[in-house]
């Protein structure tokens, strides 16, 4: 099945990565991509833990204002490129974090992602996350959860905190 975790509500990675867990307290294995993200993810230290998972991160640090540059666009291709590959490696679960936000940013094509959907082997599950999910996105999906925000404290002004945000 393919999952996209959408909207501008908190939650989104932290819902992947707890599927992620899941999947791996069952003897399955994980390929977790995280694409835009720099900071450390509390939670990725815990699944660094398990055996059967692979964490791919690439980012520089800096968060795109206005137009992304030739090294972050090369970043994120060549991490796609892995993430197709772990398509058709020995993994059950692949979640492709924060995807659908480079693809927002023009780091990728929807074309190229819906594709990969295309060509996910049914013996997969296949995760992705961001916000701004296209309507193709979601009809290709079999589940969307839109995580909606009614009310959230960066509103004022607050940063985010280790072991709750990241």
């Amino acid at each position: 099945m393919i999952q996209i975790y959408t909207g501008d509500g908190k939650g989104k990675t932290t819902a992947a990565i707890g599927l992620a867990v899941r999947a791996l307290g069952a003897g399955m294995r994980v390929a977790f991509f995280q694409f835009m993200k720099a900071w450390e993810e509390s939670e990725l230290e815990i699944l660094q833990n398990f055996e059967n998972v692979i964490i791919d991160r690439s980012w520089n640090g800096r968060f795109i204002k206005e137009e992304a540059s030739d090294h972050q666009k090369k970043m994120v291709f060549d991490q796609f490129q892995r993430a197709k590959k772990a398509l058709h490696m020995p993994f059950d679960l692949i979640v492709l974090d924060e995807i659908i936000v480079a693809m927002h940013f023009g780091l990728l094509r929807e074309e190229d992602i819906l594709a990969l959907m295309q060509s996910c082997p049914k013996n997969r599950e296949l995760v992705l996350t961001g916000q701004k999910a296209t309507q193709k996105l979601i009809d290709k999906a079999d589940l969307v959860t839109e995580m909606k925000k009614i009310k959230h404290y960066f509103d004022r002004g607050l940063v985010a905190r280790k072991g709750i945000e990241f």
